[in-house]
């Protein structure tokens, strides 16, 4: 306790001051400890971040949605008595979240991710792109996806929102179970992994918040919550066994799920365009995620969701090959810097 105290009363005053723009623009022309030297390249913005009860700390050069200003915690403020215990806890350890202003005076409410997460889908990737089966192996993840839409377009038929959230739970599967195998993998051979444990697991990052995203347009009724829980348990188990037994295989079928995708955003749009479904504004999570415009409706969003699906189909289909040339994902480099 009295390590606590002491330390509160010597962070005290420098906890609440705040720097001015020249002081971070100064902070970015020399290094700063703990920071890697490489830091998202677009949208560059400076920041101000500041501890919950420590001296403040200048980050500088990171990537943000129109400028964003970081000068207290997160979280909303509590009772008094509970936020001064708060405060000790982490004035002790040191990882007190920050929070987050933007520009325009309002906090950035996504513990979720944060301004240097966020980006801007590339919507001019090629959306023709397909790769015709040229094995047995790729034959059958084919037709293994194939058979999957009949009964998914039977159940949701036209309800895109209740077909995506579906669709975006199960998609979030494959990118996990190859990044956690990969990971494991890595510590037992004591080898680098070529970056694929990185790029797989922010392929399931991605993924999920998709389902974020559309969790704020259309809300699953109880049945389809409950196949939900069912599908993705049991998607989960057939993708671990397929891809410790072959990973070149589990690869292609992802390939082909992201094509399919790829496929149903395409209809969501259609029907968007005409008028069947309303182009409602869009979620605010949407916004600051990919750094869409203020006045962005919900076809902008299934316009970035399906970028991000056709740049998961090149990335899945691109390390089934590596796999078929005879080689294994850590000989080369992982598809880094899209997300």
């Amino acid at each position: 306790m009295a390590l606590v105290q002491s330390a509160r009363r010597a962070a005290g005053p420098a906890a609440s001051r705040l720097f001015s723009t020249a002081s971070v623009a100064a902070a970015g022309r020399s290094p700063v400890a703990g920071l890697p030297k490489a830091l998202p390249q677009p949208a560059i913005s400076s920041l101000w971040m500041v501890g919950a009860a420590a001296p403040p700390r200048r980050f500088a050069g990171t990537a943000a949605v129109g400028g964003v200003d970081v000068t207290a915690p997160t979280a909303t403020p509590p009772p008094a008595k509970k936020e001064e215990s708060e405060k000790e806890a982490a004035s002790y350890w040191g990882v007190a979240p920050t929070r987050l202003v933007k520009e325009d005076g309002t906090v950035w409410k996504w513990s979720c991710f944060r301004p240097w997460d966020t980006y801007e889908a590339d919507v001019a990737i090629d959306l023709t792109k397909h790769h015709n089966p040229a094995t047995l192996g790729d034959k059958v993840a084919r037709w293994t996806v194939k058979s999957l839409r009949w009964p998914v377009d039977l159940f949701f038929q036209r309800r895109y929102g209740c077909r995506a959230m579906m669709l975006e739970t199960v998609a979030a599967v494959p990118g996990m179970v190859a990044g956690a195998v990969l990971h494991l993998r890595s510590l037992r051979r004591f080898e680098h992994s070529g970056g694929w444990i990185r790029a797989l697991l922010e392929e399931a990052e991605n993924e999920r918040m998709h389902l974020m995203t559309f969790m704020e347009v259309s809300q699953p009724r109880w049945y389809e919550r409950a196949l939900v829980v069912a599908v993705q348990g049991a998607f989960f188990n057939a993708y671990l066994a397929s891809y410790l037994l072959s990973p070149r295989f589990a690869h292609r079928i992802v390939g082909y799920l992201e094509e399919e995708a790829v496929h149903s955003y395409t209809e969501f749009l259609r029907d968007l365009d005409a008028g069947k479904i309303d182009d409602v504004p869009a979620p605010a999570i949407a916004i600051d995620y990919w750094r869409l415009p203020a006045d962005a409706t919900l076809r902008d969003v299934v316009m970035v969701v399906r970028a991000d699906e056709a740049h998961h189909r090149d990335v899945n289909h691109y390390a089934s090959d590596i796999h078929y040339q005879g080689h294994a994902l850590r000989e080369v480099a992982a598809p880094l810097g899209y997300h």
